[in-house]
């Protein structure tokens, strides 16, 4: 009599395992690269003294009002075809010499951040070139003291390029 044999189908492998497999492998290559991303990022703060001028602030506010209260307005204008910042301060304010500085604040790259003096004509007018700003978002600090009292005025401006 004829034997039967049977033979057992191939044992088929699930892919499953190699697929959770693949995405704990994918998962943890991801987080590697965001951790290595956000460590070499370099994070800077607004200012090295930020306390200190956190502790001023209260002296910015009155600067500040002080100087939207002025009659005439202290105005930071910006020519970007011309490359010119221009200031100006109101003529009462110019006799005798203000005193104070004009601060270029770049707040996505610390490195770019730069102060100059401010010197007003007997108008009180100053200009400024801006040739050498890099292209980008800009914030101008205008800090200044005439007749004993502080002022303030900021402006942001764009760059183009």
């Amino acid at each position: 009599m004829p034997t039967l044999t049977v033979q057992k189908p191939a044992p088929q492998r699930s892919l499953w395992p190699y697929a959770i497999i693949a995405v704990f492998v994918l998962f943890a290559t991801f987080i590697g690269y965001m951790v290595k991303q956000a460590m070499s990022s370099s994070v800077d703060l607004v200012s090295k003294d930020y306390y200190e001028q956190e502790l001023q602030h209260q002296q910015r506010m009155e600067a500040t009002a002080r100087t939207q209260a002025l009659p005439a307005q202290v105005t930071i204008t910006y020519d970007e075809t011309g490359h010119d910042l221009g200031l100006q301060i109101p003529a009462a304010l110019t006799s005798p010499q203000p005193t104070g500085k004009v601060q270029f604040f770049r707040p996505s790259d610390q490195r770019l951040d730069f102060t100059v003096p401010l010197q007003v004509d007997a108008t009180g007018a100053q200009h400024l070139s801006t040739a050498r700003l890099k292209p980008g978002y800009w914030r101008i600090r205008l800090d200044f003291t005439a007749g004993g009292e502080a002022y303030f005025q900021e402006k942001n401006i764009s760059v183009g390029n």
